[in-house]
């Protein structure tokens, strides 16, 4: 069954919140798919203690996946489905893959493999300006030579720049809010920032597939956390309804503080929050949104500047607005946006601004430069145009995907692109194949994903041409048949018209169509 979440059903509903289609595809797994995964995960776990018992006995010869002496320090390697590591040194959209074995993903050696030219299909680079040459490239030289690489102090002390002034501005003014402020790791914006905003007798609900960054916040927290299913409406206001009437446990005393935290696009699943819904609950309920546009912001929007962009949203309705550099703007760090009173707050609590060192200059500048080439700052339409070209690659590349049969997951204008593997011996080789034709994938497994959906992650950016694309799906067509892996019962029908967003299906059974504009 083709479970296709449409706007369709929300017209009826909640047709003031949505002012554009909202189509998100999540195929059932097939029960003969899911059994046979099943049975390979457990032939797998039993071949290894069997081969770990005829180690023991000294039956077993073979010691390539047992860890070596040097390794044996610390905590032991329990589980480990990858044990083979690239360092990659990357040009634009294309790379040179430099081979290492890696045992549990330390202790690497080099083994003097190299392969060029591979294409980029697994990084963040959405946009494309994680490059080493044009306008942001060379402005990074330039601040590079007149502040240096690092700061060596934190931004209370001694490490506060005019860099980083205008980089707080330019963000305040990018997301629409009265401050903003940034700090030098992605992942500690959310988990150093949660803290200082909730406590003991605070409630968090959290997205079952929220970051990691953002769980580890919320646990540091001291907070009760409660866990509302993926992108689930009833599920969320279900858990509002019950912290309002029922309160505290034991004491029943109201909440302190109800923060509902969400992503803008979940890197795993390629899903879209649905931010109108979220907001029109927080609204009624009187909770706090903090939402994390890691992966969306200048990969969604009209003008790139995230899913508020994307649905057309006030910046005043999320009270906590982060994200982070590492992704569009092809840089290091986050920010927090919103209200002066946060910021300002934020400054004085918040870990990561008191103990972190602050961002490094150039790092600095080649977002200020990003983002203003995204905001058309900077005297032209490259932003503009790049924000079109990742629309319409993404657009072409999930329906050439849907065309050759594989099961994808997410949302239609999501970049990225999860395709299907689910049995464990599959995701290995479709690495290892797909790097054969010179393109380079990310694929995940248990335990970052559930144990039947094992994954093939694809980022889409605005680097790749059609005539990258068109390789590349060619290599996934190709691996696809070989592993057998065009599993999906319905086929969209091939439309000539690459930029194109209409999309219609054929298949048997029951289906779901694109609901109308």
């Amino acid at each position: 069954m083709l479970l296709l979440l449409q706007i369709q059903n929300h017209v009826t509903c909640n047709g003031a919140l949505y002012n554009r289609p909202f189509s998100e595809s999540f195929e059932e797994t097939p029960m003969l798919v899911a059994v046979l995964t099943y049975m390979g995960y457990g032939i797998l776990t039993l071949f290894g203690y069997l081969r770990d018992f005829l180690r023991e006995w000294k039956i077993e010869k073979c010691h390539v996946a047992q860890e070596r002496e040097e390794q044996r320090v610390g905590q032991p390697c329990l589980f480990c489905w990858s044990c083979y590591a690239w360092v990659i040194c990357v040009h634009g959209s294309l790379e040179i893959l430099i081979g290492g074995f890696s045992s549990c993903s330390f202790l690497s050696r080099y083994t003097g493999k190299v392969i060029k030219d591979v294409i980029n299909m697994g990084s963040y680079n959405y946009l494309g300006f994680a490059e080493n040459m044009g306008y942001c490239a060379d402005a990074a030289a330039d601040v590079t030579m007149k502040y240096g690489i690092g700061v060596s102090s934190t931004r209370q002390e001694m490490g506060n720049l005019d860099k980083h002034e205008e980089l707080e501005m330019l963000v305040a003014k990018f997301l629409g809010v009265e401050a903003s402020m940034v700090f030098g790791m992605g992942f500690a914006t959310n988990s150093m920032n949660i803290p200082a905003l909730t406590g003991k007798g605070c409630l968090i609900l959290s997205d079952e597939l929220n970051h990691a960054s953002l769980v580890l916040g919320a646990r540091l927290s001291g907070s009760t956390i409660r866990v509302f299913k993926h992108n689930n409406m009833q599920s969320l206001e279900k858990l509002l309804r019950d912290a309002i009437v029922h309160g505290q446990p034991r004491t029943h005393r109201p909440w302190k503080k109800i923060l509902i935290v969400v992503e803008g696009i979940y890197s795993m699943e390629g899903s879209v929050v649905r931010l109108p819904e979220v907001i029109a609950l927080k609204k009624k309920y009187k909770a706090y949104l903090y939402l994390d546009e890691a992966h969306s912001i200048g990969a969604l929007g009209p003008r790139g500047r995230g899913v508020l962009d994307y649905f057309g949203l006030d910046p005043e309705d999320v009270d906590v607005l982060m994200g982070t550099f590492t992704k569009s703007f092809g840089a290091a760090g986050g920010y927090i946006g919103g209200k002066k009173e946060l910021i300002d707050y934020l400054r004085a609590q918040s870990h990561s601004a008191v103990y972190a060192t602050s961002m490094s200059s150039p790092v600095a500048e080649q977002i200020i430069t990003s983002m203003k080439c995204i905001m058309g700052e900077d005297g032209t339409t490259i932003g503009r145009e790049r924000i079109q070209q990742l629309a319409e690659n993404t657009t072409y590349f999930r329906r050439r995907l849907r065309e050759m049969g594989f099961i994808i997951y997410g949302n239609n204008d999501s970049p990225v692109v999860p395709v299907m593997l689910y049995m464990p011996a599959k995701i290995g080789a479709f690495g290892r194949e797909m790097l054969k034709r010179n393109i380079g994938v990310v694929v995940v497994g248990f335990p970052a994903t559930p144990i039947i959906e094992s994954r093939a992650r694809f980022c889409v950016s605005a680097a790749h041409t059609k005539e990258m694309l068109d390789v590349a799906l060619s290599a996934i067509s190709e691996v696809g048949d070989l592993l057998q892996m065009k599993y999906s019962k319905y086929r969209a029908l091939p439309s000539q018209d690459w930029p194109s967003d209409e999309t219609s299906y054929e298949g048997t059974g029951n289906q779901g169509t694109r609901s109308p504009m």
